[in-house]
């Protein structure tokens, strides 16, 4: 699968060729460098997008079969938090006690009960997040696509959050594609972490993580978890500093990130 811009000789090669297969309850992380076409990935399984070449299967046994949650959370501000959580399930006609009781149970399961009520302008960023995590979740979708969700938080609530999104995607087994710019963060919630070359964006790399589920962030200290990440590293230095990248990138985040 491919993916271009423009037309003719002015056009510009976003992705690819890329190939790829995630297995039903699969949790996919995918990092690379700022511009190789992650979201460009991303949106085309979202059915946002078209690819140029080749195409993209969705094997899924429902009608709305993906959720998406973007890095500005993408909630409505004119929305209480209990209709944000309900808005997908209104739009699927689920009758509204129904769609209540499931909105409801989704803010309690992420410690939203007490805002409810409240729009999200009275709500944190993490809140907010976890107000659109409520959201697709809601909709009991068998496929949940991330689009860097926690890159706006500080280090201590991105932590947090990691932490509840791998308690709740190991209790649902929903299958997860997630991109990200932190390696820390690909290790902690992936079964399978694909890294991608400078635009246009090939896998170049593929690893798995060696551990087991359920998984707690308590894999962080662990020797194993240092190695990969560095290893991880190496295989992106030379994409996110050779010629094809945008701009140089001398040493790795204290968080573990790929360089924007």
């Amino acid at each position: 699968m491919t993916r271009s811009f423009g037309r003719g000789r002015g056009a510009l090669a976003a992705l690819g060729p890329v190939d790829a297969e995630i297995a039903p309850g699969e949790f996919v992380c995918l990092v690379g460098p700022s511009g190789c076409g992650k979201s460009t990935l991303l949106r085309i399984a979202a059915g946002l997008l078209r690819p140029s070449r080749g195409e993209l299967e969705l094997r899924a046994t429902t009608a709305h079969p993906a959720a998406m949650i973007f890095q500005d959370y993408g909630i409505h501000d004119w929305k209480t938090v209990l209709a944000n959580v309900r808005f997908g399930l209104d739009i699927q006609r689920v009758p509204r006690k129904e769609a209540d009781e499931r909105a409801r149970s989704w803010l309690a399961r992420l410690g939203l009960t007490d805002f409810a009520g409240a729009y999200p302008a009275a709500l944190s960023g993490g809140m907010r997040q976890r107000v659109a995590l409520a959201r697709a979740l809601a909709v009991e979708p068998e496929i949940l696509l991330m689009d860097e969700p926690f890159a706006a938080l500080d280090a201590q609530l991105r932590t947090l959050l990691q932490d509840e999104l791998l308690d709740l995607t190991q209790t649902t087994r929903t299958t997860t594609l997630f991109i990200t710019h932190s390696l820390e963060e690909a290790l902690v919630l992936g079964d399978r972490v694909l890294v991608m070359s400078a635009r246009p964006g090939r896998i170049i790399a593929e690893r798995r993580p060696p551990f087991g589920r359920p998984r707690t962030g308590e894999v962080r200290a662990t020797p194993a978890f240092t190695a990969l990440k560095a290893e991880l590293w190496e295989l992106l230095r030379g994409e996110v500093t050779g010629p094809g990248a945008r701009r140089a990138a001398p040493h790795q985040g204290a968080e573990g990130g790929v360089p924007a």
